[in-house]
């Protein structure tokens, strides 16, 4: 950015050798520090998603660079400048746009830069010119320095990337909701313009004192301004209060360096941030910290240059400046360093947003969410039920609440909170699932078999619901539909380690343990180490007086899972019948040590101690 800064500010100048010449040192090396220090920047860069920003960001900086190239001493020229470094440029541009599509609004800051800089058009007066029709301007000398050609080639090199990126992924925006941007969705044109200049001043606020930082600012984080007696209306006519004496300063002037200045920031603080304002298209947030990664390069180009001017200005005060610059940098890195530190988990970046947006009912959701996973069901209730009422058409966490209220056994509110989710959302298969196993619980079996269809209609892949489905056809004793169901289950998902176990399981207890031999080894070739479908084969097998290979797989189960009562109790009752007693007695006892208050391994102990003792006394 030093390289940038020092063009846009000091000029472009480039000495013997071919190297930039440096004309305002301190300023750009003070804007670059601004922007390698400003808080804003913590989300694209600890956030893995954020590569996009930052390469978008290097590409842009290198397609700059290298359009300013094309003004230096070369062999390729064509009306003093060089066509190879402006097809350079564009390439450079299109990688830009590849990461982002961001990138591409480089071209507007290189036809700022040609046309402020190297052809030192005074816009201002231009335009009084052509308005007033008064001493038109000469435009021979412009169009001998080649302008028209470059506009003309970044025009069309423009237009052939917008035309590739129709090509690539097709004419439609993507679909937003209203909860997104609900700005976009107000059918009051006044309304729609007042929110979105209001969106703008919150992101010239994050800029100016990005303090208040949030990884998400939709859901009614920022509340809609439905009258003119709202008082956030104050913010947006600062705002435009603001821009309007920066753009009188940098067209009006006196000064020219401040003039070429000041409109070389406003382009770069405006321009890149275009695509994310809601006119050409709708987006799909409200205020996004990673937009203004390129945006912000502007903002500290016009922070350093105001305060440069203010210590050249009013020199009794540079001390006062210098501390005041001090004490704002040290305020940018503590705020990075903990902005940074909020990123490393889940838990605290999630946290740190409800002192920020306490109204965003996605922030609860995340914190809810985040602490199921992490096992606290309990106090994830609480932040999907704030969710709920923040948001009551919040389909996920719905659904997610529902699932939690189904493991607590609050059956009757899950199926409410269900039936409530796919009713808003009917395609929302996961929902219909849930619903589905809930039914089920509260054995309303028709019910439940017509959501796990519908789920699986709206989803055709859906391994899992095959899956209870199943197990519903089971409750039912509906063996034939049920081995159908999780045999679907495993074809979709052939790691599916319940299907095929509870396919052997129905198979043995249905007598069929030859074919349940056959789907328990086909499983094992999929799932080798599958303690589960071992213990329920090996139980198979020694149905089958296959007692060596059930004893075989019964250890092998044990290795892999050496805690398991049941697998201890099961291989005893196989030595129990093998007639090899005290390995039996030994695995009884194992298992008995692990679950003491197992009754029929207790009672099957107490059986093989009579047999024992019968044994000791009949042995002479």
């Amino acid at each position: 950015m030093i390289d940038v800064f020092a063009i846009l500010i000091g000029g472009l100048d480039y000495d013997e050798k071919g190297w930039t010449l440096n004309h305002a040192p301190k300023t750009s090396l003070l804007a670059a520090i601004f922007f390698a220090a400003h808080p804003v920047h913590t989300e694209s860069v600890a956030g893995v998603v954020g590569r996009a920003d930052l390469l978008c960001a290097l590409f842009f900086q290198l397609s700059f660079l290298t359009y300013c190239k094309a003004f230096n001493n070369g062999s390729d020229r064509d009306d003093r400048f060089s066509v190879r470094w402006v097809v350079v440029s564009l390439a450079l541009c299109a990688a830009a746009m590849l990461c982002k599509e961001q990138g591409i609004t480089v071209l507007g800051v290189n036809a700022a830069f040609d046309v402020l800089l190297i052809c030192n058009v005074n816009v201002y007066e231009l335009g009084h010119r052509l308005l007033f029709r008064k001493n038109p301007p000469d435009l021979g000398e412009i169009v001998q320095m080649g302008l028209l050609k470059r506009l003309g080639l970044m025009s069309l090199g423009g237009l052939l990337m917008l035309y590739a990126r129709w090509r690539i992924m097709g004419t439609g925006p993507p679909a937003f909701t209203e909860v997104d941007n609900p700005a976009s969705f107000e059918e009051n044109v006044f309304t729609r313009i007042v929110n979105y200049n209001y969106y703008y001043s919150l992101n010239a606020w994050l800029l100016l004192c990005p303090w208040w930082l949030c990884f998400d600012w939709s859901m009614g984080c920022v509340p809609l301004i439905k009258s003119a007696t709202d008082w956030r209306v104050v913010w947006l006519l600062l705002l435009w209060c603001v821009l309007i004496g920066l753009i009188s300063q940098a067209l009006c002037s006196p000064d020219i360096q401040r003039r070429r200045t000041l409109t070389l920031g406003l382009v770069l603080l405006v321009v890149p941030f275009l695509p994310a304002c809601n006119i050409f298209f709708r987006v799909g947030f409200v205020v996004a910290e990673r937009v203004l990664y390129l945006s912000s390069a502007g903002y500290c180009l016009l922070l350093a240059y105001s305060l440069g001017h203010c210590c050249y200005r009013w020199i009794k005060y540079k001390k006062l400046t210098c501390i005041m610059l001090l004490a704002l940098l040290c305020m940018y890195v503590v705020r990075c360093a903990l902005r940074s530190h909020q990123w490393r988990s889940e838990q605290s970046l999630f946290s740190s947003a409800l002192s920020v947006c306490p109204l965003n009912a996605k922030v609860h959701y995340n914190v809810g969410k985040n602490l199921a996973d992490r096992g606290n069901t309990s106090a994830a209730v609480k932040y999907y039920r704030e969710a709920v009422r923040l948001h009551p058409n919040y389909v996920h966490a719905m659904n997610n609440l529902g699932n939690i209220l189904k493991e607590k056994n609050e059956l009757i509110e899950a199926e409410q909170l269900l039936s409530k989710a796919v009713a808003v959302q009917p395609d929302f298969a996961a929902a219909w699932m849930n619903l589905g196993i809930v039914q089920n619980s509260l054995r309303k079996f028709e019910a439940a078999e017509q959501s796990y269809w519908n789920a699986i209609h709206y989803r055709k892949k859906y391994p899992d619901c095959y899956y209870n489905l199943g197990r519903l056809y089971a409750d039912q004793n509906r063996h034939v539909d049920a081995l159908n169901a999780w045999r679907n289950a495993t074809m979709l998902k052939p790691d599916h380690s319940l299907a095929w176990n509870n396919m052997v399981i129905l198979l043995d207890n249905t007598g069929n343990q030859d074919q349940a031999e056959l789907i328990g080894r086909e499983a094992l070739k999929l799932l080798p180490n599958d303690h589960t479908i071992m213990f329920s084969l090996a139980n198979v097998l020694g149905k089958l007086q296959k007692y060596k290979e059930s004893e075989s797989f019964f250890l092998h189960a044990l290795q892999i899972n050496p805690n398991a009562a049941s697998c201890h109790g099961n291989l005893a009752v196989l030595y129990h019948r093998w007639g090899k007693l005290e390995l039996a007695k030994k695995h009884y006892e194992l298992s008995l040590k692990l679950e003491p208050e197992a009754p029929g391994t207790r009672d099957n102990y107490s059986m093989l101690r009579r047999k024992l003792d019968q044994l000791k006394h009949s042995t002479p």
